[in-house]
Parts: structure tokens; C-alpha cells; sequence
């Protein structure tokens, strides 16, 4: 196997290990401040929605730059 291909397998384990961890920071915050199930989803929504852009970035960076995926 190639450094570069490690390389990108790792990234990829990062980037899901990283967005396992955002989501349960989000839903640790909902739980600790109470917010109920209206507050959570509008917690979700609001607060992964960052996350998911990132995401959608980064793929439309590796797929512009003709790496594929």
C-alpha cells in the first residue's frame, strides 16, 4: 500500500471519527440543557448542517480537482 493511499484512508477515518464526535457533542448539549424533542432536532438541524457543509465541500473539492472518489 502507498503513503497516499493510507494517507486518504486515513483522512476519510478521521473525517467519520470527527463527525461521530460533533454529533454526540450535539446531543450532549441538547440533553444538558433540556431542550425536548423540538430542541434537539432544531439543535441537529442547525448545528449539523455545519458539518454536513463541510462534508459536501470536501467532496466537491476531491471530485473538481479530478481526484475522484
Amino acid at each position: 500500500m502507498r503513503l497516499a493511499e493510507m494517507e486518504a484512508i486515513a483522512l476519510n477515518v478521521g473525517l467519520l471519527i470527527f463527525a461521530t464526535f460533533i454529533f454526540f457533542i450535539i446531543y450532549d448539549l441538547a440533553k444538558k440543557s433540556n431542550a425536548g424533542r423540538f430542541g434537539t432536532f432544531i439543535l441537529f438541524f442547525a448545528l449539523g448542517l455545519g458539518l454536513v457543509a463541510f462534508l459536501i465541500k470536501t467532496v466537491v473539492v476531491e471530485m473538481v480537482g479530478g481526484g475522484g472518489i
